[in-house]
């Protein structure tokens, strides 16, 4: 047995270990190709009727500031739970955790996540950035209480690998991480395209880095912080499984929800939290004289569901499960220029229109610039212009031309992160260098955002 942080290396066979038949198996999901992605000792041993198992704890951070660091958190959960079966992995909802040193509860009893996902529903979004400021001056204030919870917890359960999923508190889960312990892993899955600098996501701090996007990954190395073995860049956000499967059961069509297959869809989505925006877009789309009908996924925002259930050529959803079996149905999405819903409609081959002005979330405007240079879209100044959007986006050959665009998108991040967790966890040096002090590093020509996901896992074998 090989002893690692919080894991234990068991090569079934040998030293007494019973021989077991391997429990991998391709999945149903259209991806075969990405699921037997172990190391090559481990795939020769399940071939022969044995597994070598690498046992270890992993807890994954997130909030529900959003819906995207949830969905990425649920995604990583079942993912691993598919392909890394013997590992055990726990969810750590951080709101929850520091629920106590939350000034906005304290005050209203109405925690910061809730005040944040109310504005989105109301679309009030406007001058985020100074917000976004405020906040992290309050995270830095109560740091030393939050690094205390911190490090009481994990007293009780320190994990072999600490994953974040969330931007803004990585500086203070890292610093009580090293507080109790130099060797574990950290890493921080970015959720977002970019970052969103200062003290969003990158930090002055030796960890590892799984960036979605070329943008990420060139920030991270151009700061100097990290040390580019430390850096990796997977082929996209973090998406459901349900965008790799064949469509769900029973099947959906735009005749059972009453819209004709001959006339082209928009689907319009806000996130999780859904928007009173889309009551302005339906309203201009109906208005504009275009053949266009729409559906609307509304998530858990029930008064613009409501007062858009009996509006004529419109579909109103609550919050689904089923958002790609939605996006199946339509043309071309509409929305907020969010990570986690632009990846979703690329993913499903639709072209985006987007709005990107100053009631944009700060850290989704570069989203917006980067739809426009991928050519996958349009960013609007205003959804004001979105009847005149659709009706040049419609265009048979203008449509044709941006999903051709679209359809060379191959996102499969999320079948990567186990690979990715398996090296991290191999490494030996932990994750702190001498004296926990970053080690800046100069990036060259070796270190651009031109690289695999593959040949970063082969270099950090080395």
């Amino acid at each position: 047995m090989v002893a690692f942080h919080g894991g234990a290396a068991r090569v079934a066979g040998n030293s007494g270990f019973r021989p077991r038949p391997s429990t991998h198996r391709s999945s149903n999901l259209g991806h075969a190709d990405l699921w037997d992605d172990r190391p090559g000792p481990t795939k020769v041993a399940s071939r022969l009727g044995f597994s070598i198992e690498m046992q270890h704890t992993i807890q994954l951070f997130f909030f529900d500031a959003g819906g995207g660091h949830r969905s990425a958190m649920n995604s990583i959960t079942e993912i691993l739970a598919m392909k890394r079966p013997q590992w055990t992995v726990t969810a750590v909802n951080l709101q929850r955790l520091f629920q106590s040193v939350d000034p906005v509860f304290l005050a209203t009893r109405v925690k910061s996540e809730d005040v944040y996902n109310a504005a989105l529903k109301r679309g009030w979004t406007r001058n985020s950035h100074p917000l976004l400021r405020a906040l992290q001056g309050a995270i830095r204030l109560h740091s030393p209480v939050m690094e205390r919870k911190l490090i009481k917890y994990w007293r009780r359960d320190l994990p072999a690998l600490v994953v974040s999923l969330i931007p803004n508190f990585n500086a203070v889960l890292h610093r009580a991480l090293r507080a109790l312990d130099a060797q574990v892993p950290y890493v921080t899955v970015m959720t977002d395209i970019a970052d969103t600098p200062p003290h969003f996501w990158q930090e002055p701090q030796d960890q590892y880095l799984i960036c979605g996007s070329n943008k990420a990954y060139l920030q991270a190395h151009l700061t100097g912080w990290y040390r580019p073995e430390r850096v990796f860049k997977t082929s996209g956000m973090i998406l459901p499984l349900s965008f790799y499967a064949p469509a769900g059961k029973p099947p959906l069509t735009r005749a059972q929800l009453g819209l004709r297959p001959d006339i082209a869809t928009a689907l319009i989505m806000f996130g999780g939290n859904g928007s009173e925006v889309a009551l302005n877009i339906v309203d201009r789309l109906a208005a504009s004289g275009v053949p266009v009908q729409t559906i609307v996924l509304c998530g858990r925002n029930e008064k613009v569901r409501s007062l858009l259930a009996s509006r004529p050529g419109c579909v109103a959803v609550g919050f689904t499960d089923r958002v790609a079996d939605y996006m199946r149905l339509a043309d071309v999405f509409i929305g907020k220029p969010g990570p986690g819903s632009i990846s979703e409609a690329l993913q499903m081959g639709l072209p985006v229109i987007v709005e990107n002005n100053a009631r944009t979330l700060v850290q989704e405007r570069y989203n917006a610039v980067w739809i426009e240079e991928q050519g996958f879209g349009i960013a609007l100044n205003s959804f004001s212009e979105v009847d005149r959007a659709i009706r040049f986006l419609l265009t048979s050959s203008v449509l044709n031309e941006y999903k051709s665009r679209v359809a060379s998108v191959r996102n499969t991040a999320v079948f990567e992160l186990p690979s990715l967790f398996e090296v991290i966890l191999s490494d030996q040096r932990g994750s702190a260098s001498p004296k926990n002090e970053p080690t800046r590093s100069k990036p060259g020509l070796e270190n651009m955002p031109t690289r695999s996901t593959a040949t970063l896992l082969r270099r950090s074998r080395t």
